[in-house]
């Protein structure tokens, strides 16, 4: 039985929390967070804290907190004799006291409080500093994904920079088109089925293959005219930077 320390109550605390409440083989059995009312959604967990006076002894202690906090909450488990990992997918194990077992347990997902996650199919990226704790992380990974992917923290670096490029700014791409649809007047699930198809394509064929669009066809009227349809300046530079990128990339087929 793999016994674990949750230290955080965000969405990856929260998400990580509900997914490996009650598997086989897992027990949770502290959970930390500086709020008391944010440690409210673990009220099931035997034991939640508010400080860390009282860390109880585990094999595996998790800091889900965000990135700025890792190294300070760090500094309390010094002295500890279990596993102590971070859910970061940027920051490197190096910034763990160098007096642990250190690793990471990173789950390459978008993760909100809101939308149950499905763990069984998201990539748990893993790095320690020994096999004995490898095999710790394998196992605890295990019990709630399908996925488990060794990972150095160069290699997760830039994983997680390639999906702030594909989920974060993809996202916010939506949250602009969203707005020309209402100054069009037209709702925004107009466009649920393209949105569908083009993740679609793109985990089933080349991306480099699947651009569409006038960019690629070099089609300069209507690029000329889409730009002045654009009131926001910042919606205008980003309309411009991304469809020379796609010009450059695709240079020799234009």
């Amino acid at each position: 039985m793999l016994s674990i320390v949750l230290i955080g109550t965000g969405n990856v605390a929260q998400q990580l929390y509900a997914a490996l409440d009650n598997k086989k083989g897992v027990k949770i059995i502290q959970v930390i967070g500086r709020d008391k009312k944010k440690l409210i959604p673990f009220n099931n967990c035997p034991n939640t804290a508010t400080n860390f006076e009282h860390i109880l002894d585990s094999n595996i202690y998790i800091i889900a907190v965000n990135d700025d906090s890792i190294f300070p909450v760090a500094q309390h488990f010094k002295n500890i004799s279990g596993l102590l990992v971070h859910t970061s997918g940027t920051i490197p194990l190096s910034i763990l006291p160098p007096s642990v077992r250190r690793g990471v347990f990173y789950p390459l997902q978008t993760i909100s409080k809101e939308r149950k996650i499905d763990f069984s199919a998201v990539p748990i990226c893993i790095e320690a500093e020994n096999s004995e704790d490898y095999d710790v992380l394998t196992e605890l990974a295990n019990t709630i994904s399908n996925q488990v992917q060794i990972m150095t923290s160069d290699q997760r670096k830039l994983v997680h920079l390639a999906a702030v490029f594909v989920n974060n700014f993809t996202n916010h791409l939506y949250h602009i088109g969203s707005e020309i649809c209402n100054e069009a007047e037209v709702p925004f699930t107009i466009l649920n089925q393209l949105i569908l198809e083009t993740a679609k394509k793109a985990t089933q064929t080349p991306v480099l293959n699947a651009q569409t669009g006038p960019a690629i066809r070099n089609d300069k009227l209507t690029m000329k005219q889409q730009l002045e349809l654009l009131n926001n300046k910042n919606y205008r530079d980003i309309y411009s930077v991304i469809s020379n990128s796609i010009q450059k990339t695709h240079g020799n087929k234009l």
